[in-house]
């Protein structure tokens, strides 16, 4: 193209073009020599692509943009195209070939939320990321475990903040390598976030160590660490059910509390062994100043205690327990300075230091009790002589003196002094280890004085049962099924080649909190990974065989707390905690292998059904509670569709905690019943953080309820079947006072033979033969606290007609017992007697489903026409503080409808211990109100202690409640009956045209009519 047809501007100044075909002809002489200058740079373009082509020096990116470009420049003509279609660069499809690109014009997601989702990993506990260096072998572990007389199997219980999870830290650091800071406490086996954060135990946390004793004989120890809040008696119990040894934990300073007590009891009667250890000797020292003789009475009162409780369980079950530290079932420790002692291993220290010439046993025995080393004579005496200077008793002068001496030293004496002493005892330290801290100090001297080793520990359990001895009082206590046959010989034995039989009592939550391993224990047997095995629910039994599971063992590990060791198999006696057979259980499981045993002389069909129960597996029995679930919370999602993840997150809670209970109300709303307050908060924080991460609307707390009666009925029951063919009469009565906790405690059973059970009755309640033979049923299981009593008499009443329907009544009589006729809560304290029954003789005409709802009728009918009153759990308190707070307790307890029963000083410290009895219902808030009123001073602890009748008839029609106003006492049962049915969707008060027939309502009108 010529440039001087052109200026700068881009106008035509060239000569004339007079018509359109010169015009036509000129531009396509133009589109031709643009085609032309364009030939050359296509040529090259297409050259350097072959060259990239051969190369292979660039990659996939760089061809694609090539081509972008030359698809660009080729695509040149002469059409307009419009702004909005023009492409300056290559779009998606272009650029990713064969996707699907979708365009997206608006934000759909806030910008707070990431476009992709990070992958996260959720940990809700402390783990260890590798195995850590123990002072044993892993494989020697392993080994050990399969010789069942060298295994202990522990539980360490006893109150809050008495120095169980500090105790397992010192055993820890005994067997462990791995270092930690002397300043800060470990609490190796508080293993969740929370419990770190409240620094308190809320699950019981396994650990299997191995320790030597003091003649270095090595001993598999497994250990269960409890939490100490009566909030989770719940996870002691399930720890209690696979020990042997119970070790009770007692602070020195506080002794013997309410929990202590509680526990001790609990530990008798479930038939373990009890020793104590005395734990943090050094507040009587650091803290309480005592002086050595006042520490030793301090010592001597604290045992005294344990030792009146354990007399009074000894009169209820007929077995002698003593605890004392001559017999070696007692020992002292300071687990924060990291010691502890018995007698006969301070003995040792002194056999080492002098060279021997006695025996320490015998010394042993000597340096406890009323006995006086006289230093002139070097002999022991019963008295103290008349001679000069003050004697003082042998654990004092050998025990105490030192230890103090030690104490002294090293905190208030200089560093040559302290040199000085430490080199006559025999501790040679660093330069360096001079410097520390005090405590540091403290623990690396007290450390080197006793060998840092916990073999009194171990010694004391070495002399209680192992698996082997104890199993046949586990078997019997336990086991559900006959023990004649090949289940019971091998449950007796603790035979590892006999049928498998495990226990499992606790789920402990996984990390992730997506899953649980079930701990237990090994009865009988032998397990081994990927073994086929089945899961018996609690229900099972060999006639009905439909709460049962088949599952598979993926994985065996040995809890070690913060890790887990994997093995292939385990035997009899072990505790074990099992991976992938978690599924069918909720509470506890029995855990047996595929096919039943069969003897060898039983292969034949026609000797089935001579093999007996006694070669099928039962289950063991489910967990006995020493506390109840009276607190109760109603939740809710805030978001409507997320339901169904709430209900996943129950499901899993209902698994995680013992006692929890989650059920849905007819109103649709789902309730979570609990301990206290404390075990509410810490379920409502699993549901929301670790099984469900949904938000959830929690109501105002309230109580679960019960209901009795205070009167005999006012007349006799009767209620019809369907069918007008037969008739139940009844009337209710109320208990005995005792009889309901002694059924619910096991000290009366069901299934005792008849004349055990009437000698009970008449030897303890008075009551006659006849009434003692005439026991149905407990209801509303099998340890309710109602009784069902056929009182008719066999001239009236066809005896074999009545037998064929004693089970439908038996089975209206639970029902009627388990939801009651005032706000469907359970019956409780109420003896039904069964009157007169007509009956029908053909059998369709009798059967259950005419029974069952007229035994529930007429149970209702005698209930409500004896008086009927609703029942509230009530606490007791256990309040520790100094003396000059009761005046500020009383007046807290007193707003709250509660009062005090007991008001004693401690012997020993400058503290008071208050126990007071105060309702469920107004204790919400109440430790935050102690503390505030108390100024800090003044800690409480609350357990359930028992039902107490709510003032009020709650079927008074004459009480008008008025909102915001504060009821009187005496309307309150009102209040109550009224709100309970509204929260659960019943009618605002009770029909009782639903419990009578018509016929007796109309009765019941004319003779309150005739009364007033």
């Amino acid at each position: 193209m010529s440039d001087n047809l052109y200026d700068e501007f881009g106008n035509y100044i060239g000569e004339s073009l007079e018509d359109e075909e010169d015009i036509t002809t000129y531009e396509q002489n133009q589109q031709i020599e643009d085609d032309e200058d364009r030939k050359p740079k296509q040529q090259q373009y297409n050259d350097d692509e072959a060259h990239i082509e051969e190369t292979g020096d660039n990659d996939n990116e760089d061809e694609m943009n090539i081509d972008d470009r030359n698809n660009i420049q080729i695509s040149t003509t002469s059409a307009i195209v419009l702004h909005e279609d023009k492409q300056y660069f290559p779009d998606a499809t272009d650029v990713y070939k064969g996707v699907e690109v979708m365009v997206q014009d608006e934000d759909s997601q806030p910008l707070s939320k990431p476009i992709i989702d990070p992958k996260k990993s959720k940990s809700f506990t402390i783990t260890e990321k590798d195995y850590p260096e123990t002072t044993y072998s892993k494989q020697f572990l392993t080994d050990l475990s399969t010789y069942p007389q060298f295994i202990r199997n522990v539980c360490l219980i006893g109150q809050l903040h008495h120095g169980k999870t500090s105790f397992m830290d010192m055993l820890f650091q005994q067997t462990h390598e791995k270092k930690w800071l002397n300043s800060k406490p470990m609490r190796y086996t508080d293993t969740r976030n929370d419990e770190q954060e409240r620094l308190i135990s809320i699950k019981s946390t396994p650990m299997s160590l191995v320790l030597p004793n003091s003649k270095d004989k090595s001993y598999l120890i497994n250990i269960l660490d409890t939490p100490g809040h009566p909030n989770f008696l719940d996870e002691v119990t399930a720890s209690i059910a696979l020990s042997d040894i119970a070790v009770i934990m007692i602070d020195a300073l506080e002794g013997v509390m309410m929990q202590t007590e509680r526990l001790i009891k609990h530990a008798v009667a479930e038939g373990l062994s009890i020793c104590v250890v005395i734990n943090k000797m050094d507040r009587l020292i650091l803290e309480l100043k005592l002086p050595p003789v006042d520490a030793y009475f301090k010592l001597k009162h604290t045992i005294d205690e344990v030792n009146s409780i354990l007399d009074l369980c000894s009169h209820q079950n007929g077995e002698k327990i003593r605890v004392s530290p001559e017999l070696g079932n007692v020992i002292f420790a300071s687990s924060e300075m990291g010691w502890c002692f018995s007698l006969e291993s301070f003995a040792t220290i002194y056999l080492e230091t002098y060279g021997g010439g006695f025996k320490s046993s015998e010394f042993a025995k000597r340096l406890w009790g009323d006995l006086y080393f006289n230093e002139s004579t070097r002999m022991f005496r019963k008295q103290a002589s008349s001679g000069n200077g003050e004697q003082v008793r042998s654990f004092v002068h050998f025990i105490l003196n030192p230890i103090y001496k030690i104490y002294s030293t090293v905190i208030s004496e200089e560093k040559p002094m302290v040199e000085a002493t430490l080199r006559g005892l025999g501790i040679k330290l660093s330069k360096e280890t001079y410097h520390l801290d005090i405590r540091p100090l403290l623990r690396v001297v007290l450390g080197s004085f006793f060998g840092g080793k916990s073999n009194a520990f171990v010694d004391m359990l070495a002399a209680l049962p192992s698996p082997i001895d104890n199993a046949k009082r586990k078997a019997t206590t336990l086991y559900t099924g006959p023990l004649n046959g090949e289940y019971g010989r091998s449950l007796i034995e603790c035979d590892p080649k006999g049928p498998l039989l495990i226990y499992i009592t606790k789920l402990l939550s996984k990390p992730d909190g997506k899953g649980f391993d079930c701990l237990g224990r090994i009865m009988s047997g032998t397990i081994s990974k990927g073994q086929s095995i089945r899961v018996l629910r609690e229900k099972y039994s060999p006639d009905n065989d439909e709460d049962m599971e088949e599952s598979e063992c993926e994985a065996i590990f040995i809890g070690e707390a913060r890790y887990k060791i994997e093995i292939e198999k385990a035997q009899a006696g072990m505790w074990v905690l099992l991976d992938g057979v978690d599924g069918p259980i909720v509470k506890t499981a029995t855990i047996t292998s595929l096919k039943d045993f069969s003897s060898s002389n039983n292969h034949k069909d026609d000797d089935d059904d001579d093999d007996g129960d006694e070669n099928k597996a039962h289950i063991f029995r489910p967990l006995h509670f020493i506390t109840k679930s009276v607190c109760k919370v109603a939740i809710e999602p805030i978001n409507p569709s997320e339901l169904p993840k709430m209900l996943d997150g129950l499901r899993k809670i209902d698994k995680s905690y013992p006692l929890a209970i989650t059920k849905a109300e007819e109103s649709g709303e789902h309730v979570i019943l609990g301990t206290g307050e404390l075990y509410l908060d810490c379920i409502l924080h699993d549901l929301r953080l670790m099984y469900t991460e949904i938000e959830i609307k929690v109501d105002d707390p309230v109580i679960s309820l019960t209901e009795t009666i205070v009167e005999t009925s006012s007349i006799k029951c009767y209620s019809d079947t369907q069918n007008k063919k037969n008739r139940l009469t009844m009337i209710a009565e109320p208990l005995e006072n005792g009889l309901a906790d002694d059924i619910e405690n096991g000290m009366v059973k069901l299934d005792w033979p008849k004349k055990k059970r009437s000698e009970y009755f008449q030897s303890k309640y008075d009551w006659d033969v006849l009434a003692s033979n005439s026991i149905w049923a407990f209801g509303p299981d099998i340890n309710g606290p109602n009784i069902l009593l056929n009182d008719t008499l066999p001239t009236e009443v066809n005896r074999s007609l009545l037998l064929s329907i004693s089970d439908s009544v038996v089975r209206g009589f639970q029902w009627a017992t388990k939801e009651g006729p005032l706000v469907d809560e359970p019956i409780r304290n109420v003896k039904f007697k069964l009157l007169d029954a007509t009956i029908a003789s053909e059998p369709i005409q009798r059967s259950s489903g005419h029974i069952v709802p007229a035994a529930r009728s007429v149970t209702h009918s005698s209930f409500l026409v004896s008086t009927p009153r609703l029942m509230e759990p009530v606490y007791l308190v256990e309040v520790i503080s100094p003396i000059d707070c009761l005046n500020a307790i009383e007046n807290v307890l007193t707003r709250r409808r509660g009062h005090i029963i007991h008001d004693l000083p401690k012997p020993g410290t400058p503290l008071h211990i208050t126990k007071a009895l105060i309702p469920v219902l107004d204790s919400y808030g109440f430790e935050t109100d102690l503390r505030v009123h108390t100024q800090g001073q003044a800690f409480c602890l609350s357990t359930f202690d028992h039902w107490q009748v709510v003032p009020g008839d709650p079927l008074d029609k004459s009480i008008k409640l008025r909102p915001l106003e504060p009821s009187p006492k005496l309307h309150l049962a009102r209040e109550l009956l009224i709100k309970t049915r509204k929260r659960k969707g019943l009618s605002e008060d009770v029909n009782f045209s639903k419990h009578f027939d018509e016929q007796l309502l109309l009765s019941l009108s004319q003779n309150e009519n005739q009364y007033r």
